[in-house]
């Protein structure tokens, strides 16, 4: 298949030089499958091989791109793509600046994350995988719910400035359990990401679903009160956190246009905690890796903050062209994010449990609904719902309900910070809306932060 797929890109670029035009190729291709539950059952379970071509024409200062759904067989309709966006450029607005057309110095090509048994799993194994997780914890009033997503995820490039291609193709799973109590309306949930088949952990996901059972079924619920806590943030909670911060805080195109908590002024000062280490890193199979970004540069270990201080901006390509900065390889579908471990030694949830403790510690493992509140001072907010508890000083733990969280990424990750945990894993941050784009953030399994504000606290879930 990656024959035939290159093959076709270069009989286009061929059309396109012939033509005379300047156009840049961008091809994706995925094949996705999907297992839905509903109410202890399965409420749907499809596939989809989706193939797109985008075109994007340059004259000068002015680009226009044209985005096709398509066929390999099709030739002649992705032909007249390139027609389409060529007559597109010339009615555009000229940029400010001059944009970049890719140009890649050598062939790129990816295969080496690429696993066709998760990619390909059967319908028999991902039942079989929920099977062995949830065997025995459903009743007539705990049912159900989740998601197997699986598949295979293609993106191949060339341009007219260059003969050589770009390909890079990578399989990846994404497994989230939940049982919800249908009277009571709580939820508690697990999830797992997965880059080839030997990921998957059907133990893990188990346990953690049975200690959150057992509180929730045998723990009063209650309304806490609002004030200052000690938070442990799970590592969906963290994970969701850092993305924001890497879209409000390290972008440098947002940065240029207000739209940071990160200045200029800040590189190479201690913003963060000294246990903070946050770099992009290309090298972890687990975050579905770029090695070489679509505009030829490639991409090794970024550090973005190392033990607090803030180190540099990313700059996508046409951002460092509209500000004239040097881009730096971060023209890619999604980044490889990785937070470091700290120095605690907490491998699961039960070990949280048994820690001793000084205080009333809150534990949140995930975070929903969250947005941005004030992008220039990092705040964003958001709510618990799946599976917090309040552990309290006594030893004795409680369900709390739904709390909202209000609070600046900066103090989040700034000296707050009381202990990272050592042990970090891959938290799938994949969405289910356009192109099939596999997405992880390598982060520690648990993270607690000091003196944090509880800005809500529900009288229900």
């Amino acid at each position: 298949m990656r024959e035939k797929i290159l093959q076709t890109l270069n009989e286009l670029r061929i059309y396109a030089l012939d033509k005379g035009v300047e156009v840049s190729l961008y091809f994706h291709e995925e094949d996705s499958y999907l297992m839905r539950f509903a109410n202890s059952a399965i409420s749907l379970n499809t596939n989809e091989h989706l193939i797109r071509l985008e075109v994007t024409a340059f004259e000068g200062n002015k680009r226009a791109s044209y985005a096709m759904i398509t066929d390999l067989d099709k030739v002649n309709d992705m032909k007249q793509g390139i027609d389409t966006a060529c007559e597109m450029v010339k009615h555009v607005m000229p940029l400010s600046y001059s944009p970049t057309v890719p140009v890649y110095q050598s062939p790129f090509i990816d295969e080496g994350n690429f696993d066709p048994e998760l990619a390909q799993m059967s319908n028999e194994e991902k039942l079989g995988f929920f099977n062995q997780v949830v065997n025995g914890l459903e009743t007539e009033e705990i049912k159900l719910s989740g998601i197997f997503s699986c598949g295979a995820n293609t993106v191949a490039a060339v341009s007219t400035r260059s003969a050589h291609p770009f390909f890079v193709t990578t399989s990846d799973a994404q497994v989230s359990i939940v049982l919800a109590h249908s009277a009571l309306k709580w939820e508690v949930q697990s999830e797992q990401s997965a880059q080839r088949k030997t990921d998957l952990d059907a133990a893990e996901l188990r346990a953690e679903l049975v200690t959150l059972l057992h509180h929730y079924t045998h723990d009063t619920p209650q309304q806490i009160p609002l004030g200052r806590y000690d938070i442990v943030f799970g590592a969906a909670a963290i994970a969701d956190m850092l993305n924001f911060t890497s879209f409000i805080g390290f972008n440098g195109g947002l940065m240029k246009r207000g739209y940071s908590c990160l200045k200029e002024e800040n590189i190479g000062q201690k913003v963060f905690s000294e246990q903070f280490t946050f770099v992009d890193d290309p090298s972890r199979r687990e975050t579905f890796p770029f090695r070489c970004d679509l505009y030829g540069i490639p991409r090794d270990r970024f550090p973005l903050v190392e033990n607090g201080v803030f180190k540099a901006f990313t700059w996508y390509q046409d951002d460092a062209d509209e500000f004239s900065q040097s881009p730096t390889g971060h023209t890619v579908p999604h980044h490889s994010l990785c937070m470091a471990g700290g120095t605690q030694h907490l491998n699961t949830l039960g070990d949280l449990l048994k820690q001793s403790r000084e205080s009333d510690i809150l534990y949140i493992p995930f975070l929903h609904y969250m947005n941005i509140v004030n992008p220039s001072k990092g705040i964003i907010t958001g709510s618990s719902r799946f599976g917090a508890l309040l552990l309290k000083k006594d030893g004795s733990i409680v369900v709390p309900y739904n709390v909202r969280l209000t609070q600046s990424l900066l103090d989040v990750f700034g000296d707050k910070i009381e202990w990272i945990a050592q042990d970090t894993l891959p938290y799938n941050t994949s969405t289910s809306y356009g192109a099939r784009n596999p997405t992880s953030i390598l982060v520690p399994r648990f993270m607690r932060v000091n003196d944090l504000e509880i800005s809500l606290s529900n009288s229900s879930y």
